[in-house]
């Protein structure tokens, strides 16, 4: 019986972390439309946001059948949950409560999973368990693509582009290079099935590379050069200090490359030197928050769709931006400048911890917290991931977050 609730436990855990990626109801709910489609269909959100309140619940039972352990792991993060309070603050000078008070409750529920994955496995089991889900997300997209073009190929704009089970491209990119890291780390990690592993590492990277995401292939070279810089970390002092002086020279000078070069590259990708209209949306965005810079519009509410404050710079830009495509941006812009040092002190907090985990971690695992960080940061230049609802991102971010409070050779002892 233990057996199969400890089955039926993880099950759970694979299917919601699928779920947070976005993956596959979305897009089969949406007839496979894409982005510039001429015939539009309409999308009934119910299905999915029922799921969501279902894993809600679930969640939730599961907390408080450990719950002493999960006090103990809230009450050593204060960044998190101060953050998360100012945002259910913010219901009071939201330019839209209404909305506030609704997101407020997806973003409790995912940060809730996030806790659930900290206080339920291990490191060595959270990257167990993301390797069944973009397991399976890999094996479903590679269906999609195969079998059923019409969900996972892209039309319209992005004509041509895979998506797989995904609703976007750029999605598709983000959960890929996830996929690539947790396999890489996976194959390192087990001699046994490093086979497999790479053959996933390979698919993931094909996808990926078809997937025409820019921002997400320069993240996944971005986050292997990481991983080397960590290796380095654990070397002894006389050979750390060389090897890394060495590793910065050389990304110093690629980057002067890219940058010198920026034009050419960029037009490889089919991409425009304003970052497709992006540093003008910046500006736009930048104008806004000086209008209300200390507590911002309230969570959620400024990207509200018709009607709302979006529609100023909606006019300014010339198309519907669906949020400012900087993280870093759209917590100002929501929580004000009360949220950005809030969220930037617990991120650089959790930033130190996760490389004290790389310099006395033992094992491949401990190098995934670090990893995250970075890619949460990486990420966030192009797009908006920080504190955003119903997201496999920040569920990640908030289960790192936790995980590195305990010390590497404790943690296993935390879950006997």
């Amino acid at each position: 019986m233990t057996k199969v609730l400890r089955f039926a436990e993880h099950a759970f855990t694979v299917l919601s972390l699928l779920h947070y990626a976005g993956g596959p109801l979305v897009v089969i709910l949406s007839g496979g439309q894409s982005q510039g489609d001429k015939i539009t269909q309409t999308f009934d959100p119910i299905p999915v946001r029922l799921l969501f309140i279902l894993i809600y619940v679930i969640t939730l039972l599961l907390l408080i059948v450990r719950w002493k352990k999960v006090i103990y792991v809230i009450n050593k993060d204060k960044f998190i949950w101060s953050l998360v309070a100012l945002a259910v603050l913010s219901i009071f000078w939201s330019v839209n409560s209404s909305i506030t008070q609704t997101r407020i409750i997806g973003l409790i529920g995912t940060s809730l999973f996030g806790v659930y994955l900290a206080t339920r496995y291990t490191l060595e089991q959270q990257l167990k368990i993301l390797g069944w889900t973009f397991g399976i997300s890999l094996i479903l997209s590679l269906l999609f693509i195969f079998l059923l073009p019409r969900y996972g190929v892209m039309t319209g704009v992005h004509a041509g582009a895979w998506r797989g089970i995904f609703p976007h491209k750029n999605t598709t990119g983000i959960v890929m290079v996830l996929t690539s890291m947790v396999f890489l780390l996976q194959a390192i990690n087990n001699k046994e099935k490093r086979l497999l592993f790479s053959i996933g590492l390979g698919l993931s990277l094909t996808i990926l590379l078809m997937a025409r995401s820019t921002s997400s292939l320069f993240n996944f070279f971005n986050l292997l050069s990481t991983l080397f810089l960590f290796y380095a970390l654990r070397l002894r002092v006389d050979k750390m200090v060389p090897l890394i002086s060495m590793l910065l020279t050389l990304g110093t000078t690629i980057s002067v490359i890219i940058q010198t070069n920026a034009d050419v590259f960029l037009a490889y990708f089919n991409k425009s030197s304003d970052l497709t209209g992006r540093s003008q949306l910046w500006v736009a965005v930048l104008d806004m928050i000086w209008k209300r810079p200390w507590l911002g519009y309230g969570y959620g509410a400024f990207w509200a769709g018709q009607g709302s404050e979006a529609e100023t710079i909606w006019n300014i830009v010339g198309w519907k931006a669906p949020f400012a495509h900087n993280g870093w941006l759209d917590i100002w812009l929501t929580l004000g400048l009360v949220g950005l040092i809030l969220c930037a002190m617990g991120y650089v907090y959790s930033v130190l911890r996760s490389i004290y985990w790389v310099r006395y971690g033992k094992t491949p695992e401990c190098f995934w917290p670090g990893i995250y960080m970075i890619y949460m940061f990486l990420s966030n230049l192009s797009e908006s991931f920080l504190m955003v609802q119903n997201n496999i991102l920040w569920v990640l971010y908030v289960a790192a977050a936790l995980s590195v409070l305990m010390r590497p050779e404790r943690q296993k002892e935390q879950f006997i």
